[in-house]
């Protein structure tokens, strides 16, 4: 969930002859009971799905799912994430921890607060910023605890997005709307501070492979298939292609994992994670998303994967049900993310249930102050206390998104990770 510039995918291999691969299992529901979009949702589905039916013709007649879910997401002017609909809250299909309220501003301000005072100076970075509201409660907080970044950049390529955030912000005083920028892409000259990244990862385009029955992965993809597409078009269907590069093979153990096994590789957010950390001097990358380390991610139940797609607040798992309408997701592999992080020399420094982390922070604190300044209204009380049992228990978020964090010239441990550190779990 994300609007993030995104790295050039990696060549797909050559498909194979046969069949189509059988379709993806569904999630939570079938996309014969999902509401049908109007007349204008329909039209702009169907026009880039054209594109994506020509995008695979060009290549032969298959692409690797990563450069499907590039285009379903960020095809200019018709993927998810570069039009101009409905995305967050209840009129779009999904909500993020900041929409729910400030709680998660006010503990990531504490963390944010602690590297800016220690290293004396320094910016805040965000990317996926999405609606602002993070942006604007995180930078509110801050300056409550008079801890204040020299610049607050924003990262952002959807034009529709930077406008809305731009409304969202024009709420803040003026002395803190100053501070804010909007980038299209990294700073080159290299970055001090906190650079932030909420549910980031999980968009961006990841390879999709399938276990053969000799235990090889073999890259799945894309194609068409005649009748059933909308107009008469050719319909998108999964087919498999080539074996992964042996150095991806050797990620997994595909024998184990058995025959029609499928799940993912996020190597663009591997890339991405890899660019950024090349661009700090000093400070930390902070980056919360779901997902599992290494070990449970490929677990041998996990048969379908991770892939997840959110249509007006319904989850399931077809991401060919009108492309550019919902997001596709995929969970995050923070083994990976680790190895990513190592390669471009910046130290593990935390990694933490989002619950853990939030709970080090002191949530607990933050509910209880807000509280006391106006929030005694039992509804908004009421409101509070459910953003508090959302964010923190494990059968809802509290478990599922994790926290890692990574610094360079910076060795002091981060106050996020006081209650648990998992880093173990990521060899």
């Amino acid at each position: 969930m994300s609007n993030i510039p995104i790295l050039t995918p990696t060549p797909a291999p050559a498909p194979v002859a046969g069949q189509p691969a059988a379709p993806a299992g569904l999630a939570d529901s079938s996309p014969a009971r999902l509401v049908a979009p109007d007349a204008e949702g329909q039209r702009h589905s169907n026009r880039l799905s054209q594109r994506l039916r020509a995008h695979i013709r060009c290549a032969g007649g298959w692409v690797g799912f990563d450069r499907f879910m590039q285009q379903a997401l960020y095809a200019t002017g018709l993927g998810y994430y570069q039009a101009g609909l409905p995305k967050f809250g209840a009129r779009g299909d999904f909500i993020t921890a900041p929409l729910m309220g400030d709680l998660t501003a006010r503990c990531i301000a504490g963390q944010c607060a602690q590297v800016l005072a220690e290293i004396g100076h320094g910016d805040v970075l965000e990317f996926g910023a999405g609606t602002g509201r993070l942006a604007a409660d995180l930078l509110t907080a801050l300056e409550r605890l008079g801890v204040l970044p020299g610049r607050y950049f924003i990262v952002e390529t959807s034009a529709d997005l930077r406008a809305r955030q731009r409304r969202t912000l024009a709420g803040l005083s003026a002395p803190l709307r100053e501070r804010v920028r909007w980038l299209e892409r990294l700073p080159q000259d290299g970055f001090d501070g906190v650079a932030l990244a909420t549910e980031v990862l999980d968009a961006m385009p990841a390879v999709r492979f399938e276990i053969d029955a000799r235990g090889r992965a073999l890259a799945l993809g894309v194609t068409t298939e005649t009748g059933g597409g909308d107009a008469g078009q050719p319909a998108l269907r999964w087919a498999t292609a080539g074996p992964l590069p042996e150095n991806l093979q050797r990620r997994i153990d595909g024998a184990a994992l058995g025959a029609g096994y499928r799940s993912e590789m996020g190597l663009q957010a591997e890339a991405w994670v890899r660019s950024v950390g090349e661009r700090i001097n000093t400070g930390v990358l902070l980056l919360i998303d779901y997902g599992f380390p290494r070990r449970e991610f490929y677990h041998p139940q996990r048969r379908d994967g991770t892939l997840m797609c959110h249509y007006r607040h319904i989850a399931h798992g077809d991401p060919f049900f009108y492309p550019g309408l919902q997001d596709i997701s995929v969970h995050v592999d923070f083994t990976a993310i680790a190895d990513a992080a190592r390669d471009a020399a910046l130290q593990l420094a935390g990694f933490a249930s989002q619950g853990a982390f939030l709970l080090s922070l002191g949530i607990l604190d933050s509910l209880a102050e807000s509280r006391q300044h106006g929030a005694q209204e039992p509804r908004r009380a009421l409101a509070m206390t459910r953003e508090l049992g959302r964010l923190t228990l494990p059968h809802e978020m509290g478990e599922l998104f994790k926290v890692i964090a990574f610094t360079r010239h910076y060795d002091r441990p981060l106050r996020g990770f006081a209650l648990k550190d998992r880093r173990a779990a990521l060899e």
